[in-house]
């Protein structure tokens, strides 16, 4: 039994299943994903995106990557290169059905004529606003537009005339002649075309009239065969539009499913607010660590399986849901205490002087690199008479239930010996800098031949072998766990974590780390994970923490289970 087996159906699964069953769309499945290069893809696309591609997956059919590229003032071929980067970095594959609705323009406009012709759509000389005011409320009906009687022949003609380029931007639209007395307003006679002088990322200065999404969106569905056109649930309202346009036109009519969308707490995912946090500054760019973006989490050194297993744990529903980020984090938990290599690093370094140990001496301990992965292996690492250690393991003035260095407790280096503080130095200021040590020689490996046990085991490494390197350390972008309804802009900018990044320099490391490449993940040892950022040079080792050691959403799974 596999585990597509096993797995609960939801609403979309069971749809796809009964048209396989009753043969429509002759039994095929076929799906796409339609993202707008006008941003950087989120963790929200990532989870529709694997509800796209899943649905391919166990059913055996195919997937499209189709841009709609029809706003050229807000797209660029960064955003669409930069996209197709992060889809294959979740692991999925469009093959050769890699399309862009701009492929369409000339089919969308000969349909957007047979329209006219059927008496269907109008040309509208109203302005933006007069356009708004006459489309009514939720509780009145919209009035119909003084241009709506034109003739076929004048609408036929303004519209050619509309891509010839005769008209300024804003004096005329394009617009579907359907009901403005309909109770859902998006089929209140819908703008079908808009004039914009602006040069598109792919067909340049060619069109000066573009094709607005609703229209655009049923119709390169059907010419690609789409079987099911999944859509997040604020598309319902706009099935009946989808559904006008292929009727009337009287083409392939695929099946349009909505499923509620899904947010990360202590986050926001709208294009507007994250590019806000881009241009302003807040951040550094669209793959800042901080950000929600897979640009960003691939950064902070997220794996596609952690990513892939979130989405696939959050599943598919009808109601929107904002899910604990800490859920995402317990994911890559998983997946990274599998795989990433344990190492030692000391981010607040305290030095320490073993008086008793050979001056000139270097011994090389044996360090299992993965508990949980047997082959692979263990490494070596050097010991010395000088050693750094964390400043947050020694205290001076130490309660009595305090395990870790104080003067005259005895604690085990981990790997290595057991030592005991003799003495303090302190700079001018009364700071301690620097700590008198002396070891056991019989504690080799950290085992004592006496059996005498020690509470506390600290990492370390060795003064004179130590790397240098930068340490980030970041923590959520918000301090709101609904930060995302936050509609207001300035309210929406308050809940910014003014702690959400801390820059260490001067971390201590262990030699192994020397020319890690950008991207490598390790768990340094009571410290968390981390993972080379591509800033790192030959001359310079950039650190970020992906993740502390501390799952708080494995204390939930465990509560609610006990419950």
């Amino acid at each position: 039994m596999t585990e597509t087996d096993i797995r609960p159906k939801d609403f979309i699964r069971e749809a796809v299943e009964e048209d396989i069953r009753t043969g429509r769309f002759g039994g095929r499945v076929h799906t796409r994903f339609p993202p707008e290069p006008n941003g950087r893809l989120h963790i929200g696309h990532a989870w529709a995106i694997c509800v796209d591609y899943g649905i391919v997956e166990e059913y055996g059919g195919l997937y499209n990557l189709r841009f709609d590229d029809t706003n050229p003032v807000k797209e660029e071929t960064e955003h669409v290169d930069a996209i197709i980067e992060d889809i294959r970095w979740l692991g999925f594959d469009w093959e050769d059905r890699l399309f862009f609705a701009s492929d369409y323009f000339e089919q969308l406009y000969e349909w957007a004529e047979q329209l006219i012709g059927k008496g269907k759509a109008y040309v509208c000389d109203l302005s933006p606003e007069e356009v708004r005011a006459y489309r009514g409320t939720l509780t009145e009906p919209g009035r119909n537009s003084p241009y709506r009687d034109r003739s076929v022949e004048e609408n036929l003609d303004l519209f050619r005339r509309m891509r010839a380029g005769e008209f300024p931007e804003g004096s005329h639209t394009l617009r579907a002649k359907i009901d403005m007395a309909s109770p859902n307003i998006n089929l209140r006679d819908p703008i079908m075309y808009r004039i914009l002088y602006a040069e598109h990322h792919r067909t340049g200065d060619q069109w000066c009239i573009y094709p607005m999404y609703d229209y655009t969106h049923g119709q390169s569905d059907s010419i690609e065969g789409i079987t099911h056109s999944l859509c997040s649930i604020e598309y319902e309202g706009h099935r009946p539009l989808y559904d006008w346009f292929l009727d009337e036109l009287g083409i392939y009519h695929p099946q349009q499913l909505e499923f509620a969308r899904v947010n990360l707490s202590h986050t926001v995912v709208s294009k507007r607010k994250l590019l806000r946090l881009v241009n302003e500054g807040h951040v550094r760019g669209w793959d800042d660590p901080r950000m929600p973006t897979l640009s960003g989490l691939r950064r902070r050194g997220y794996t596609t399986e952690a990513v892939r297993d979130f989405c696939d744990r959050v599943g598919v529903g009808k109601t929107y849901r904002i899910v604990d980020i800490a859920m995402l984090e317990h994911c890559l938990r998983e997946d990274l205490n599998r795989r990433a290599p344990r190492v030692m690093g000391v981010l607040r370094p305290l030095k320490v002087v073993i008086e008793n140990y050979p001056q000139d001496q270097v011994e090389e301990m044996e360090a299992i690199n993965n508990p949980e992965d047997e082959s692979a292996g263990t490494r070596m690492l050097p010991f010395s008479r000088v050693l750094y250690v964390e400043q947050e393991d020694f205290r001076e003035d130490a309660p009595k239930k305090w395990f870790r260095l104080a003067p005259g407790r005895e604690v085990r280096l981990k790997h290595a010996y057991y030592i005991t503080c003799t003495g303090v130095i302190k700079d001018e200021a009364g700071e301690v800098v620097e700590l008198r040590c002396t070891y056991d020689p019989a504690t080799r490996g950290g085992w004592s031949e006496d059996g005498r046990k020690v509470k506390g085991t600290l990492h370390w490494v060795s003064a004179a072998h130590a790397v240098d390197a930068e340490v980030r350390l970041y923590d959520r972008l918000f301090t709101k766990f609904d930060a995302e309804e936050t509609e207001e802009d300035e309210t929406f900018m308050a809940n910014l974590n003014p702690d959400s990044l801390e820059v260490l320099t001067g971390c201590k490391l262990e030699p192994r780390l020397a020319g890690s490449p950008p991207g490598s993940r390790y768990q340094f040892l009571r410290q968390g994970y981390f993972c080379v950022d591509p800033d790192s040079t030959a001359d310079r080792l950039v650190f970020n923490r992906t993740m502390s050691l501390r799952d708080t959403w494995a204390k939930i799974e465990k509560q609610t289970a006990d419950d």
